[in-house]
């Protein structure tokens, strides 16, 4: 896809809305992960550095359209001038005669930052009027806020309508080279490694890139629903019993194109995702009736990680079993290993947002994978082949 870069964006002299995504916990106040905030700052210094002045934006929360003390952006406004060096002045709100005055008096190399979009239910409504009052604040449009682009809010496409037009931020650009160069042209063998829950969220991935991949890894939950469409007895796992018929045919699919795909062999059962106690590994055609597979097993570990080591490009997307709880967490665990150890040997590793990005931080490392994205639903609707709503309202009318 061929999109306005922050490169050719006419900044100097210009006020700049920037779209970012600060979206980040508090705790008593102050910011408890600066992560997002990290990850914007080199889209936001580019732009000042071009003789600009920002407007920046942002979403906090669910306030539901109304504002919410507990919610504002005023803490994030503190960390981002401690990180930045950058004094940051913060709105009373995000539209209204006082924050028309501050974005108007602002001066080449100043940064204001809006209160919580979300604080107006003209946000997440797309309402044009909103959109038009936002875009009056300022002369040019860029969006750093990858984790929100699949959203037709008004921040994300209203403006940037208004305004004939944007540019891709830093973060952004970045996250659609990572996922445009990994499913177009890939260094191969290319292995797609997925997990989580939802079959039904995978199911599309896996047919946007079945043509494209050598090798496709199903773990989590996800999987019991792919065993069941083998004939095999899933106990009380977790099944989409409506995508049965469809895992049949990918499987199918799969073996005439000559694809891998792998199920796993070994699982990791319990009465309950809480009876860790009692947790033991069985093969996949030996789950109890009353209890249900929460991990996969050692054997599926080490047949995943031994197609991982021969990769040269990895996209996980997923966790390998309900790795928040002990000991289902270990597969997980074992895998976030394996992408470290291959991307050690040149191979380029994609991990999507969400469960797997927190999975591999918490695994200690996200330093030792290629990258990390920012978004997980985002990166998912990628996957999927889908066009994101907020990139095509970038493009000249």
């Amino acid at each position: 896809m061929k999109r306005p870069l922050l490169a050719d964006a006419p900044l100097e002299g210009r006020r700049v809305f920037l779209r970012a995504d600060l979206n980040v916990p508090l705790e008593d106040g102050r910011v408890a992960d600066d992560t997002r905030l990290v990850a914007v700052v080199p889209t936001l210094k580019a732009i000042l550095s071009r003789g600009a002045s920002v407007v920046m934006a942002s979403h906090l929360g669910r306030p539901d359209g109304a504002p919410v003390p507990s919610m504002s952006l005023a803490p994030v406004a503190r960390r981002l001038s401690e990180i930045t060096g950058v004094g940051i002045m913060m709105a009373p709100d995000c539209v209204g005669s006082r924050v028309r005055t501050m974005a108007e008096a602002l001066k080449p190399g100043d940064v204001l930052l809006l209160e919580n979009l979300r604080f107006h239910p003209g946000e997440e409504a797309g309402d044009p009027v909103f959109a038009k009052e936002l875009a009056s604040l300022c002369d040019v449009y860029v969006n750093d806020a990858f984790g929100t682009c699949h959203r037709a809010h008004a921040s994300m496409t209203g403006v940037p309508s208004v305004l004939g037009g944007g540019y891709v931020g830093l973060l952004v650009q970045k996250e659609l080279d990572f996922f445009g160069n990994a499913t177009e042209n890939p260094t191969r063998p290319f292995t797609l490694l997925l997990g989580g829950a939802k079959v039904s969220d995978k199911i599309p991935v896996i047919e946007n890139l079945i043509d494209r991949v050598d090798s496709i890894l199903v773990g989590g939950g996800m999987a019991f629903t792919f065993l069941k469409a083998s004939g095999l007895s899933i106990g009380k796992s977790l099944l989409e019993e409506d995508r049965v018929p469809v895992a049949a045919s990918l499987m199918e699919r799969a073996a005439k194109a000559g694809v891998e795909l792998l199920l796993p062999v070994d699982v990791v059962v319990a009465p309950s995702p809480d009876s860790g106690s009692s947790a033991r590994t069985v093969p996949v055609d030996a789950i109890p009736d009353g209890e249900a597979g929460f991990d996969i097993g050692p054997q599926t570990c080490r047949r995943f990680s031994e197609v991982v080591s021969k990769s040269r490009t990895v996209v996980w997307n997923g966790p390998m079993g309900i790795f928040e709880k002990q000991p289902f967490d270990r597969a997980t665990r074992e895998m976030a290993s394996a992408l470290a150890a291959v991307t050690d040997t040149g191979a380029v590793t994609i991990v999507g947002g969400g469960d797997s990005a927190r999975a591999v931080t918490e695994a200690g490392f996200e330093k030792r994978v290629s990258f990390i994205s920012t978004g997980g639903g985002v990166s998912l609707k990628l996957l999927q082949g889908k066009e994101l709503v907020a990139i095509k309202a970038l493009e000249r009318p």
